[in-house]
């Protein structure tokens, strides 16, 4: 992969026909939006300490979370839409996103949480190189959707040893009718077998912080429990302890949604989650996470204000 050798140059693989994820739109984002709604340069909605990722990520000092603006997904019940549809935030170059991370470091941040950035990969990975270069030190989570190129991920090696994708779906059906995306299980797998090649085993340090390794997530969606012990067993069956898998109690309706889609206009019940974690248990899964009492009722969705970006 190509990367940004000047500032004032574009991000070349994101240029004149862009094929950076597994939709290969061809847009010239130097001249319009990709099928992420997204030109070249990374746009930033927020980067700040965020308390509400897995107990190894965030810890109690927080993980450094850099919300980049845009999706190549597209999914109708996204929880973080507001950015998702790429008219938030502001648009950075590298040195600048470079500094983010720096400045987050020196908040104390665990980790550098790099939330939704494959559609800025060449600009992402040259600030990543930057800022290495100025002092970065804690451990780069690559956090995604799950829908992305093997061949764009290979230029995160040695830059980031820990990921935490999304799998979302096993079903192509569901997959087209939720991300208009019938190749996301195929290309979520493809994806997922170069994450955990690039990252290796897991690893902890003395305050259980991790410092590589893959933790996959599971979003439960209401009225889907099938689906969700399908992509479990799945995992467990594929990469057994080589990762950690998070079962998601956390959807929440997005406004409106039960016009177009009736099943997801309510959240998940008790019974159906405890139904995936039982399941789950049943089938042998050690390493994991999963959310109960008020921790699955919070709010894991922050304010997009622009902080931590000017």
């Amino acid at each position: 992969m190509n990367t940004m050798n000047n500032l004032n140059r574009e991000p070349a693989d994101a240029g004149s026909s862009c094929r950076l994820c597994p939709r290969k739109c061809g847009a010239d984002r130097t001249r319009q939006s990709g099928r992420c709604r997204s030109g070249v340069w990374p746009r930033v909605a927020r980067a700040a300490l965020h308390m509400w990722e897995e107990p190894c990520i965030s810890g109690k000092e927080g993980s450094g979370a850099i919300f980049f603006s845009g999706c190549p997904l597209g999914c109708v019940y996204c929880q973080n839409r507001q950015i998702a549809l790429g008219n938030r935030g502001e648009e950075v170059t590298c040195d600048e996103l470079a500094g983010m991370m720096l400045n987050l470091q020196g908040q104390g941040a665990n980790n550098i949480n790099l939330v939704t950035a494959g559609h800025f990969l060449p600009a992402v990975i040259r600030s990543l190189q930057m800022a290495k270069e100025r002092g970065l030190s804690i451990p780069v989570v690559y956090n995604s959707g799950g829908y992305e190129l093997p061949e764009a991920l290979e230029g995160l090696r040695g830059l980031v040893r820990v990921f935490l994708p999304d799998f979302k779906y096993l079903s192509p059906e569901l997959a087209a009718l939720f991300s208009a995306a019938p190749d996301y299980p195929a290309a979520a797998e493809a994806a997922l077998q170069k994450m955990v090649e690039l990252a290796g085993p897991p690893s902890f340090d003395a305050r259980g912080i991790i410092q590589s390794g893959v933790i996959v997530r599971h979003l439960v969606l209401p009225g889907h429990t099938k689906e969700a012990k399908e992509v479990i067993r799945f995992l467990h069956e594929t990469w057994g302890d080589r990762i950690f898998i998070s079962i998601l109690h956390q959807y929440t309706p997005m406004p409106g949604i039960e016009k177009d889609f009736p099943e997801l206009g309510r959240r998940v019940t008790e019974r159906e989650y405890e139904k995936v974690v039982d399941y789950a248990l049943s089938i042998g899964v050690t390493n994991g996470f999963i959310q109960s009492g008020k921790t699955a009722k919070e709010s894991f969705i922050p304010e997009f204000d622009g902080t931590g970006v000017g």
